[in-house]
Formats: C-alpha cells, sequence, structure tokens
C-alpha cells in the first residue's frame, strides 16, 4: 500500500519537483524505518519511488542528505514548537508532540542518523544549521519572554536553560537503560523538575531548604 501511495503520488504529476521530491523522501522515510538507516541506498530509494537515481543524486549528495531533509519534514510537521501563553506550558506541549514524534519511526531514524553525523562533518553542520539552531533560537525566545514576564527568575541563562529540559530527554532517547521510556509522564515530571529551580517561587523554597541545618 505504502508503495502504491508513492508511486500515485509520482504519478499525479511527473514533471513537478515538489512532487518528485516529496515521493523521494517519503520513500527514505518508509525504508528507514524497514531497513534502518545502514540499509538505506539510493538505488533503494530510487526503486521505492520510481524516481531515476540521476534525478535524486542531483537534489542529494548522498542518503544521508535524503534521510535528513526527510527528516526535517516529518519532524517539522508533526512537532513544531509550541507557543502558549506561558514558558511552562510552551515547554510542556513542544517536548511531549516530540516525544510522540520519537516513539515512532522518527526515532528510529533520528539515532543512526546523530550517530552518522559524529563522522560526517557536512551531516554534523546540516543537523546543526537546519534543525538545531532554529529550533533553539525559537526556544530561547520562549525562556526569554518567560524572563521578562516574571516567570522565570531574572538572570537565567537560555542555552543552560534549554539544555536543562533536552538534554535529560535526548539522553533517553539515545541511551538504552531500564525504565528509559520518553513518555508522557516522562516529560511532565521532568519539566516540573526543571523548572521548580527556574520559577521566582521555586528558587527561593531551594534556597530556604538549602540554608537549613541538618538535623
Amino acid at each position: 500500500m505504502k508503495s502504491k501511495n508513492i508511486k500515485e503520488l509520482k504519478n499525479k504529476n511527473i514533471g513537478d519537483p515538489d512532487t518528485t521530491t516529496a515521493a523521494i523522501l517519503r520513500a527514505a522515510l518508509e525504508l528507514g524505518e524497514e531497513l534502518g538507516f545502514e540499509g538505506l541506498t539510493v538505488e533503494g530509494i530510487a526503486a521505492r519511488s520510481g524516481i531515476a537515481k540521476t534525478t535524486i543524486y542531483r537534489r542529494w549528495a548522498n542518503v544521508g542528505a535524503i534521510v535528513m531533509d526527510a527528516f526535517l519534514g516529518d519532524v517539522t510537521r508533526l512537532a513544531p514548537i509550541q507557543v502558549r501563553s506561558t514558558a511552562r506550558e510552551s515547554f510542556t506541549a513542544s517536548m511531549r508532540l516530540l516525544a510522540r514524534a520519537y516513539r515512532g519511526r522518527l526515532g528510529k531514524i533520528l539515532r543512526p542518523l546523530l550517530g552518522r553525523a559524529q563522522a560526517d562533518e557536512n551531516l554534523w553542520e546540516a543537523v546543526r544549521t537546519r534543525w538545531v539552531e532554529p529550533r533553539r533560537q525559537v526556544a530561547r525566545g520562549i525562556v526569554c519572554r518567560g524572563i521578562q514576564s516574571g516567570e522565570l527568575r531574572p538572570g537565567l541563562d537560555p542555552d543552560v536553560v534549554l539544555d536543562a529540559l533536552y538534554g535529560s530527554f535526548y539522553h533517553r532517547l539515545l541511551v538504552p537503560y531500564k525504565n528509559g521510556a520518553i513518555s508522557d509522564r516522562f516529560i511532565d515530571a521532568l519539566v516540573d523538575t526543571v523548572f521548580g529551580g527556574l520559577e521566582p517561587s521555586g528558587a527561593r523554597a531551594l534556597v530556604q531548604s538549602a540554608s537549613q541545618p541538618a538535623e
């Protein structure tokens, strides 16, 4: 059924570059889910999509670049950063969407994609400039607005805040250990824990607790 859908997409408008690109990216995602990142080849993507290898190579230099574009398209559609009335609500909603996406095929693709990026400078740069930094820019704005509104305490470094939130998230995604699911319950607990030190009332409570003599 999936292959049929790709062929229908390609045949819908065979001369349309956008349609051709969509067929290639969809084929890459489907094969990545079925075979894993290491099993992907341009030949396989060409066969699944019905698009000639020469056409694919005119758009992308290698399989990693194709997977990067396919991943970006899906994660942007499934898990855009949410901007709500408060920073806490914004990050809870955003991280829940991201966790839901990563529990599916995007998580299966992202793990080897990041592994490959450690040894591929071009892929590393693409991950940084096309995915990580654009999302962090939006997220920094959420933190800054939270500081300005008084929701978050003054003097916070937005990048440290983001690392505190998302560092634990990606640790669970990439490092296998018992009870390490990126569930909605985990997201809620993570946001509560981190925001306990970010919000003025939480910070005061931590200071008061630390100043109390041990019994």
